[in-house]
């Protein structure tokens, strides 16, 4: 049982498709057009850790699109190349889609590497809140056939670590523990689940 758990498939890549959008639909639309358009493009998204910055970097890394994560962490070295980059992009009719911790003039940048960030489109990510985390649980248990009772949900919710892809992963566990077992998902199977110390 336990080798079974432990052999669970890894959480899917990040893609577009698979980012939970909660309150960040105009980024995505935003996003999509920029990728779709033969436009040059230049989009900066914001927002604390956990907001889903890097899930949407990965993704556009993944279809060939230049990035740049953490921008807030660039020495004064690397903010140059990527004013550079910038530059050059914008020459080329290319696209750049870059992240960081906060708005571009309030990360103590270089002034000119921050105003290039500006120019282009400047969106705030939000993290999920808790209504809109179990929404997504649901939904994936939607997704994979299963039924998911809202005390299970509320459990992950309130003890186990609060990302997404850590509760996803929960999830399968659980969905493929359910199938073994032939038992319905309960709290009282998340508890046994949890104490095999799968490092979920």
């Amino acid at each position: 049982m336990k080798q079974l758990l432990l052999d669970i498939k890894p959480t899917p890549a990040p893609n577009l498709d698979n980012f939970i959008i909660g309150r960040n639909a105009e980024a995505l639309t935003s996003l999509k057009q920029a990728i779709s358009s033969a436009q040059p493009s230049f989009i900066y998204f914001w927002g604390d850790s956990g907001s889903g910055k890097s899930h949407l970097l990965s993704a556009c890394k993944e279809i060939g699109i230049r990035v740049s994560d953490d921008v807030h962490l660039l020495n004064n070295e690397k903010q140059i190349a990527l004013f550079n980059q910038y530059n050059q992009l914008k020459e080329a009719g290319g696209t750049l889609i870059t992240a960081g911790l906060h708005a571009p003039t309030q990360m103590g940048l270089r002034d000119d590497l921050a105003t290039r960030l500006a120019w282009g489109l400047v969106y705030q990510l939000h993290p999920l809140n808790d209504q809109e985390k179990a929404s997504a649980l649901k939904q994936h248990a939607l997704e994979r056939g299963l039924k998911l009772p809202n005390e299970v949900t509320d459990y992950c919710l309130r003890y186990l670590r609060r990302d997404l892809p850590s509760l996803m992963a929960v999830l399968d566990a659980l969905d493929e523990w359910s199938l073994v077992t032939k038992k319905p998902i309960t709290v009282q199977m998340l508890k046994k689940l949890l104490q095999l110390d799968l490092g979920i």
